[in-house]
Formats: C-alpha cells, sequence, structure tokens
C-alpha cells in the first residue's frame, strides 16, 4: 500500500463498537506473550557476556577495562535519557528493553569480534594501508550493522505485540546502538589508556564520548525505522526481511560515511558540514514520527469518548502533551500528592489507544482482547485518582 509520506497512517476500518465493563475489583492482567523476549535469549546473552568479559581481561587486563566502563557509563546514560524521552509517550516493556541494550552491549559485539578474528589471517596479506581503510570503511559498518540488526529483528519477532510502528522501530534500534557503543567505547577508552595514558584516553573521551555519543544509536535506528514501518503495515516476520535489509542498507551507508570521513577526508570539516545536519535531521525524523503517535493516541481515544467512556476534556488531558503536563501539576495539588496515580491513568489508557489502533489495522488477531484488558485497567485508574 502507498502513503502519501514516511509519517502517514494507513486507512483504518469502520471504528469497532465498543462494549465492555470492567471491574476495579479483579483487574485483568494483558498476556506478556509477544511482549518479551524468551528466556533462553537472556541466558545466551550471559553466556556470551562470560566469554565476552574473559576475552577483554585477557588482552587488555582488569584496570583499563574498569576505568574505561566507568567512562562509558557517561555518554551511555546520556543517551539512554534521550531514548526515553522518545519513548515516554508509550513506554515499551522493560524486558524487551533490556533484551535490546543487552543484544547490542554483548551479543552484537561478540558476533563483530568473531568476523575480526575469522578475517585476520587474510588481512595479514594485504597491505597494511587498504587494510584500515577496508577494515574502517567495508568491513566495520557491514558487519556491525548486520550484527546490531539481527538484534533488532529479533525484538520484532518476539515482541510482537509491542513492536507498534517507527517510533517503536526506533526505540529499540537506538538501544541496540546503545548498548553496542557503550561495549567498543569500554576497549577504546581502555586501549587508548594503555597506549598513551591520560592524554590519549582524554581525546578519545572527547571524540567518542562527546563529538559522537549518538553516532550508532542513529545508524540502527535507521534499521529500526524500516521494521517499525513494516509493523505498521502488519507485515509478518518473512515481508519483514525486505524492510529490514533496505535498513541495513541504509545504516551500512550511514556508517561508511562517518567512518570515511576519519579515513579519507577532514573529520572535524564533515562533522560540522554532514554529521551534524543528519543528527539535526533526525531528531527532527524523530519529533515527526512522535506527533504522528500523539495524534493517533487523541484519535483512538476519541472514538472511546463518543462511545461514552471519556469527555473530551480527558481526551485532551490524556492524548496531548501539554494536557499531560496540566494533569500532572493539577494531580500535584491533590491531596497526598496523586501524580502517580496520574501517571498510570495516562499510560493506561495510551496503552488502550495503542490496542484499538491494532486492533483496527487488523495485524493483531488478539488486539480485541488487550481492548478489553486496557479498558478495565484505564478505568480503574482513574477510579484511584478520583477516589476521596
Amino acid at each position: 500500500m502507498a502513503y502519501p509520506s514516511p509519517f502517514a497512517q494507513p486507512p483504518h476500518g469502520t471504528p469497532a463498537v465498543v462494549a465492555s465493563t470492567a471491574s476495579a475489583a479483579a483487574l485483568p492482567v494483558p498476556v506478556r506473550r509477544g511482549r518479551t523476549a524468551p528466556v533462553w535469549l537472556f541466558a545466551l546473552l550471559v553466556v556470551l557476556a562470560l566469554g565476552l568479559v574473559a576475552y577483554v581481561v585477557s588482552f587488555l587486563g582488569v584496570a583499563a577495562p574498569a576505568i574505561g566502563g566507568v567512562l562509558a557509563l557517561i555518554p551511555l546514560a546520556g543517551v539512554l535519557l534521550a531514548v526515553r524521552i522518545v519513548d515516554r509517550w508509550e513506554p515499551e516493556p522493560r524486558g524487551l528493553v533490556i533484551a535490546a541494550v543487552a543484544w547490542g552491549a554483548v551479543a552484537a559485539v561478540a558476533l563483530s569480534l568473531l568476523v575480526d578474528l575469522a578475517l585476520a589471517p587474510a588481512m595479514v596479506i594485504v597491505d597494511p594501508d587498504v587494510g584500515d581503510a577496508f577494515s574502517s570503511v567495508v568491513q566495520a559498518p557491514v558487519v556491525e550493522e548486520v550484527a546490531k540488526g539481527i538484534g533488532v529483528l529479533l525484538i520484532f519477532i518476539f515482541g510482537r505485540r509491542a513492536f507498534d510502528g517507527p517510533v517503536d522501530g526506533v526505540v529499540y534500534g537506538a538501544l541496540v546502538g546503545a548498548g553496542f557503543a557503550f561495549t567498543e567505547n569500554i576497549l577504546y577508552f581502555a586501549t587508548s589508556l594503555i597506549e598513551g595514558g591520560v592524554t590519549e584516553v582524554t581525546f578519545t573521551f572527547v571524540l567518542r564520548g562527546i563529538l559522537s555519543p549518538f553516532a550508532h544509536v542513529m545508524f540502527t535506528a535507521v534499521t529500526g525505522y524500516a521494521l517499525g514501518r513494516a509493523a505498521r503495515d502488519g507485515a509478518t516476520t518473512a515481508a519483514a526481511l525486505g524492510p529490514w535489509a533496505l535498513g541495513l542498507i541504509g545504516a551500512i551507508v550511514l556508517h561508511a560515511i562517518w567512518n570515511g570521513s576519519a579515513v579519507f577526508a577532514d573529520f572535524f570539516a564533515l562533522y560540522v558540514t554532514l554529521q551534524i545536519p543528519l543528527f539535526l535531521a533526525f531528531v527532527a525524523g524523530v519529533l515527526l514520527l512522535r506527533r504522528e503517535e500523539a495524534r493517533l493516541t487523541r484519535a483512538r481515544l476519541g472514538e472511546y469518548a463518543a462511545a461514552g467512556w471519556f469527555s473530551s476534556g480527558e481526551v485532551e488531558m490524556l492524548a496531548t502533551r501539554r494536557g499531560r503536563r496540566h494533569a500532572l501539576a493539577w494531580a500535584r495539588t491533590l491531596a497526598g500528592d496523586r501524580r502517580a496515580l496520574m501517571s498510570d491513568f495516562i499510560t493506561e489508557a495510551t496503552a488502550l489507544a495503542a490496542a484499538r489502533q491494532r486492533a483496527l489495522t487488523g495485524r493483531d488477531a488478539a488486539a480485541a482482547d488487550d481492548e478489553r484488558v486496557y479498558l478495565a485497567r484505564t478505568i480503574a485508574a482513574r477510579s484511584r485518582l478520583l477516589t476521596p
């Protein structure tokens, strides 16, 4: 189906009749299946993490990676805060968030190292300058983005019912990229400290931790965006492989341009003239996607208002940034400071709108059940908020 813009939504069918009642005494719980990563994936990540730690310690010792880890936490904290702001409208399940970061920090790095080790014998016979250029501009972008992209694809497969559209795809891609950058920064900072001391590690920290903390985030977010588009269209896993591959190509190209600017050109000149504009365009795109997500929330809750479940004022309060801000400020003036209860009300209502959107597009057979669950939880949350 063709869309007028990358941010457009598919046409909806006739709204379903909303006729569900809820008892606050026995709140239903949404089904976890399709919203969490499997246990075996976390077990695999633990095993890979132990192997990765052993590998790093055997080559770099303990002290330097430990210091590098502390330094790497600084840009990671900034990136995760930014991703949290993007994801604040409809937060993703915590288990999937942890899985995404862990895949980037452990599995993607391990896969990249394995490929590097496999290719090392072949690189010995190549001219060093050619080998370095190939490794930086071709090998690293392809191998690393594929390794990270596999993680985003796994989140799409296992967390399909929480992977609603482009914003979710950008969030999961950014989380995988943030995890990868964290571990890579540890390796770079530790190596710099060993080889050049404080001066060298300071320069590396400025370059990677201050000037480019969002580089990997932005690359892999392109892959996530492509999968998010596929999710919005109701694509199956098989049908999503094409968009995933296109997203990978975009991520690889951006990665290659970034690395190439350091190898073949004046990095700082291209940083100002190309990388900063690309980052600003990325931020603008995310803001547009968030605006579309808010519009959908408002439209879906408006349908519930038309059926008598909410007032028009409540829809404005729940589905606009300004309304939410004023609602939280008002809740603070209530006895006992009820901002937490207001946040619960907003969260449940947003999940209700997302479930209704999935039902209308027909991509989730269990979405109608989710509607009933979240309607009950939303009404109960409102009741708790307003009960004296």
